[in-house]
């Protein structure tokens, strides 16, 4: 049961014009529901014109639906936008293989610190977060005030205002950009990048087309860096003429060179960065809690210790249907 959510509320809107004051705000807006409730929040606690929503925008790698609904989620919510370009940086990071959290800290933040230079900037980090386990709500210039609520309350708390958020169809807890779901080096950005780029477009496309429900919705690309595997997750599965659509689609694209359909559980086979691969709690979040909620059947793992110095994460090279 969680905490009276008036009170959460209340609570939270207080804080803000405490924590705020009459500097300006800055809120590091995806259009996703954490950064959505800030946004919600704060308009109630400072006047509009001291709150300024910033997406980082990553190009190619963000959905052209999440564009959209930034931009439609602004106007509802009577709030200055602003764009950042940031894809560049974002593979620079990705070279190194799937790192979301440092394409969070290095990328979308300090880009938005660079735009913020005069105010104080607003996350959506909570409780569902490794930056939100870590409780610290105000730290170099960044608020959090959702740092101490989970996802249920933060959904709350948009049920409170009876608010909508547009969704991208890839996931139905948290979505992000095309990026995460490459989950190998992206060493060749017109090769590895543009598999998962064009993959998850066109998935999304002919999923919308057909007007199809769904839990899940991505295209994971693995494989060596010599060959791009492109595993087609939908949760539930649709009809097979809907399949047999994306894989005719998937294979007109030149990077990539095989697909299969997820339609049992895997065991996946990672090499992973010596500090990774020594560590069990490393190698147990990164199953669990980063690829398991984004693949439609239940996942298991053969670990290896990788010895290429450029690898600073993991990389699925294969893996088994079981």
């Amino acid at each position: 049961m969680s905490r009276n959510i008036n009170d959460t509320i209340n609570n939270i809107k207080e804080e803000i014009k405490q924590i705020v004051g009459n500097q300006p705000l800055y809120i590091a807006f995806s259009g996703g529901m954490d950064s959505t409730v800030v946004a919600l929040l704060a308009r109630e606690a400072l006047p509009n014109e001291q709150i300024t929503l910033v997406n980082v925008c990553f190009g190619a790698y963000s959905y052209s639906k999440a564009i959209e609904a930034v931009l439609l989620l602004s106007k509802e919510l009577k709030l200055k936008l602003n764009f950042i370009s940031s894809n560049n940086e974002q593979e620079i990071i990705m070279y190194h293989g799937p790192n979301c959290n440092q394409c969070t800290r290095e990328v979308k933040i300090r880009k938005v610190k660079e735009f913020a230079h005069n105010g104080i900037i607003a996350s959506g980090a909570n409780m569902s977060d490794s930056w939100g386990k870590t409780g610290i709500k105000f730290m170099d210039g960044i608020y959090s005030p959702l740092i101490n609520l989970n996802k249920n309350e933060i959904k709350e708390i948009l049920n409170f205002y009876n608010f909508t958020i547009p969704k991208i169809g890839e996931n139905s807890i948290r979505e992000g950009c095309k990026f995460k779901h490459l989950l190998k080096m992206a060493v060749n950005s017109q090769y590895h990048s543009r598999s998962a780029v064009i993959a998850n477009e066109v998935l999304i496309d002919i999923l919308d087309f057909y007007d199809i429900k769904r839990e899940i919705a991505n295209v994971k690309i693995i494989g060596p860096l010599s060959q791009n595997i492109a595993l087609i997750n939908i949760r539930p599965l649709p009809e097979n003429y809907i399949i047999n659509e994306v894989v005719y689609n998937l294979e007109k694209e030149k990077s990539i060179d095989k697909i299969d359909v997820v339609d049992r559980p895997l065991k996946l086979k990672i090499l992973a960065n010596p500090g990774i691969y020594n560590n069990e709690e490393s190698r147990h979040w990164i199953l669990n809690g980063r690829l398991a909620p984004e693949f439609a059947m239940p996942l298991t793992a053969e670990w290896k210790k990788s010895s290429n110095q450029k690898l600073w994460t993991f990389s699925v090279y294969g893996y088994e249907k079981l």
